[in-house]
């Protein structure tokens, strides 16, 4: 398969190689939430024993979740009486290069490909929770003047240019969608993505026949008259199941299991309080995000929040996820985009901090 640029996926096999953790497109937000919207409480206020002076949680922004009300509000500071640092991110490689490095403690919404890509070759991370599920938030557009669809992709897809992320869940989807389409993936350019915006230019300057991307970037190329190859049901039709995690290094969670506990607990209660009723969330979610509150509506209505049960069953982590894990690292190898998957991702799923949660 052709390529512009180095795949990420390579990069993320061998973390050193990967992008600087502190390059401009990381942005630490410090605004102050709405007065008018409270956060449902965690259970019982408490100042954890700890020697940790500070708190780093990677996320995501136009990528609006439940959590976000918490994080605004502060209520992960009150509840653990550690200053909380939310960092946003590009990608889950960086996020993944951040917790290798020290910089991250916990990453919030990180894409499952990269984590599986990074502890394949041979990162001491771990996954402790379902963040968020989604479908039609993460997809590819068609250019609108090249009249491309899922019937004719196999034709009209043959020696053009596809910009997306490269070594995340989009480019796994992308590859699963072009097989499935019967497209001859060594007859297509891969252009590296440089972000959501970038994507919708790329799009909008005819300079490629297909752009992936994640968030509102997908619903700006939809609403600028391009079309979805496939639909998120029709992805999951053919088995491709997308949700972001919460991980950890291991260290991390050997140092500070009260700390991680704790992060959980506020985290559930907030997934909680949003799936009850979502509506008085809405606008502290959107200033977190930094997106109008029609996107932030657009983006929520293809998400999902699912609580400490929903996680803890064997649809999710009681043995799906690792499973996904496991075919999405094995379908790369028989791409030939990496050289070898492991032979078993349980080692690194730990689901004895959400347990401890109430």
């Amino acid at each position: 398969m052709k390529r512009l640029l180095a795949l990420l996926m390579v990069l993320g096999l061998v973390a050193a190689a990967c992008g600087d953790d502190n390059s401009s497109t990381n942005e630490t937000t410090t605004t102050t939430a709405p007065s008018t919207t409270t956060a449902a409480p965690a259970p019982t206020t408490t100042v954890l024993d700890t020697d940790l002076d500070e708190l780093n949680i990677a996320y995501f922004l136009e990528w609006p979740t439940a959590n976000q009300v918490a994080q605004f509000e502060k209520t992960y500071d009150d509840y653990m009486g550690i200053p909380v640092k939310w960092t946003a991110f590009a990608s889950g490689g960086d996020m993944a290069q951040a917790m290798e490095s020290g910089d991250i403690d916990i990453s919030y919404s990180q894409g499952l490909t990269p984590f599986a890509n990074f502890v394949t070759g041979g990162a001491d991370h771990l996954l402790v929770g379902v963040a968020v599920t989604y479908a039609d938030a993460d997809n590819c557009v068609a250019n609108p003047d090249l009249g491309i669809t899922a019937e004719n992709a196999a034709e009209k897809l043959n020696g053009q240019s596809i910009y997306t992320p490269l070594g995340n869940v989009t480019h796994f989807k992308l590859l699963k969608m072009l097989e499935h389409l019967g497209v001859d993936t060594n007859s297509v350019e891969l252009i590296q993505s440089e972000g959501g915006a970038a994507a919708v230019a790329a799009l909008d300057s005819g300079q490629v026949a297909l752009s992936c991307a994640f968030g509102g970037s997908v619903n700006a190329m939809i609403a600028n008259g391009g079309n979805l190859l496939m639909t998120g049901a029709e992805q999951e039709a053919i088995g491709i199941r997308v949700f972001d995690i919460i991980s950890t290094s291991k260290n991390f969670a050997e140092q500070y299991p009260e700390v991680l506990t704790a992060f959980l607990q506020v985290t559930e209660d907030a997934n909680r309080a949003y799936n009850e009723d979502r509506e008085p969330f809405i606008d502290t979610i959107a200033e977190a995000a930094d997106m109008d509150r029609e996107a932030t509506i657009d983006l929520l209505d293809a998400f999902g929040f699912p609580e400490k049960d929903v996680q803890l069953s064997d649809a999710w982590l009681g043995g799906t996820v690792q499973d996904t894990m496991k075919e999405q690292m094995d379908f790369f190898v028989a791409q030939g985009e990496i050289d070898s998957a492991l032979p078993s991702y349980d080692p690194f799923v730990d689901t004895s901090f959400l347990e401890a949660v109430n």
